[in-house]
């Protein structure tokens, strides 16, 4: 696998758009950073961590809205393995005006658009959601 952060990332997309209660994936320390951003910004319900050693899991609880419509509308991924974004903070925005966040790869970790403009930090460009 080439990008694993893209395919947690429609892991989750495509476990909405289906219904499920939880999406999981593989675990790594970048992957569950991302899920805590995730789970801080409203995203998703719960984040845990399954497993032993070898078949560590994350494991995530989606949250719906009072019409079953999913949280998540859409993803997109800026920066790739491909062609890496790197952004100062004074070129840090909103995401569709505030309704959803960009989640960037900072000195102080991975902090969303939000956190970044506050702590005047810049970063690498690794999603965003809304």
């Amino acid at each position: 696998m080439t990008d694993p952060i893209s395919d947690m990332l429609i892991r989750i997309k495509n476990a909405q758009a289906v219904g499920k209660e939880t999406a999981s994936f593989g675990y790594s320390k970048l992957k569950m950073e991302i899920a805590k951003v995730l789970e801080k910004e409203g995203f998703v319900l719960e984040v845990e961590r399954r497993g032993k050693k070898l078949r560590k899991l994350i494991e995530v609880k989606l949250i719906y809205g009072a019409d079953k419509n999913p949280k998540i509308s859409n993803i997109k991924r800026i920066s790739k393995p491909s062609r890496r974004a790197y952004f100062g903070f004074r070129e840090v925005r909103k995401v569709m005006n505030g309704l959803g966040i960009a989640v960037y790869s900072t000195t102080k970790g991975l902090l969303s658009d939000k956190e970044a403009r506050k702590e005047k930090v810049g970063g690498e460009n690794l999603f965003e959601i809304w």
